[in-house]
C-alpha cells in the first residue's frame, strides 16, 4: 500500500509540474535524449546557472522520462523525430534544442523537424561519425559535436601528451578550474585585441557568424558586437 501511494504521489507531482510548465513554456531548452550525453549536457547547463524549470526532456523510454521527472525536469515521452512530440515539448517557442540520441540517422531527423518548427532556435547536435556531421549541418544544426573523432583525438593526445588531456578535461568540466567563455565587445570597449588579452587570454573572435583565430590579422582590430572566446578561471567566469 505504501509503495502504491508513493507512486501515485510521484505521478501527481509530475502532472502538476507538467501543467505549470506548459502554461509558461517559452525561451526554454529542449533536450532530445536523456542518455549519457543528454544528462551530461544538462549538468553543464545547470552548472552555468540555467533554470531547472526551463529544461524539457524528450525521450521514448518511459524509464528515462521518469528519471528526468524525478530529477525535477519537465519530461515528454515520445519520438523526437515527430512534429507532434516536439510541439508537445514546446520546440516552437524554445530558445535552444539539444539533439543527442544514440543513432546518427535519428539525430538528422530530429534536427530537421526541430528546425522546421523553430527557424530561430539554436540547435546543437551530437553525431557519432565524422562522415555524418555535414548531414546535421545541412539539416539545420548550428553546432555539431562528433563524439567518435573527439574521443579519438583525446586518445591520441593522451598517448604522447597526457597533460594536454588533463587541461582539456578541466576546460570541459564547468564550475571549477579553467573555463572557456564568450564575452561581447560593447560600446566604449577598446577595439584592439591586444588590450583584451590582459584580462583573459583570447582564443578566438566571433564576427558575423565566422570564427577568427586570435592570430589572424583580421582579428587584431575588433568591431562592436564581436564576441571574444576567452580562457579564464572559474572565478572570472562567475
Amino acid at each position: 500500500m505504501g509503495t502504491t501511494l508513493e507512486v501515485l504521489a510521484v505521478r501527481t507531482r509530475h502532472v502538476y509540474r507538467e501543467r505549470i510548465w506548459r502554461n509558461r513554456l517559452t525561451k526554454h531548452t529542449v533536450v532530445c535524449g536523456y542518455g549519457t550525453k543528454g544528462r551530461a549536457a544538462i549538468r553543464t547547463l545547470m552548472a552555468r546557472d540555467h533554470d531547472r524549470d526551463r529544461i524539457v526532456v524528450v525521450d521514448p523510454d518511459p524509464a528515462a522520462v521518469e528519471a528526468a521527472a524525478r530529477a525535477g525536469y519537465a519530461a515528454v515521452q515520445g519520438d523526437a523525430t515527430t512534429t507532434e512530440v516536439l510541439r508537445s515539448a514546446g520546440v516552437p517557442s524554445a530558445a535552444a534544442v539539444i539533439v543527442c540520441p544514440a543513432r546518427d540517422d535519428t539525430a538528422v531527423l530530429m534536427t530537421l523537424t526541430a528546425r522546421e518548427l523553430n527557424p530561430g532556435a539554436s540547435i546543437v547536435a551530437s553525431v557519432r561519425e565524422e562522415e555524418n556531421a555535414h548531414l546535421l549541418r545541412q539539416s539545420g544544426a548550428d553546432s555539431v559535436i562528433v563524439s567518435s573523432s573527439s574521443a579519438g583525438r583525446l586518445l591520441g593526445h593522451a598517448t604522447h601528451s597526457p597533460h594536454v588531456v588533463d587541461v582539456l578535461e578541466d576546460l570541459l568540466g564547468f564550475g571549477e578550474g579553467l573555463d572557456i567563455i564568450e564575452r561581447e565587445v560593447g560600446d566604449g570597449a577598446s577595439l584592439r585585441l591586444a588590450d583584451h588579452m590582459a584580462d583573459a587570454p583570447v582564443l578566438a573572435v566571433v564576427r558575423d557568424g565566422s570564427l577568427l583565430r586570435f592570430d589572424e590579422p583580421r582579428a587584431q582590430s575588433l568591431e562592436v558586437g564581436d564576441r571574444l572566446v576567452c580562457l579564464c578561471t572559474n572565478e572570472d567566469a562567475a
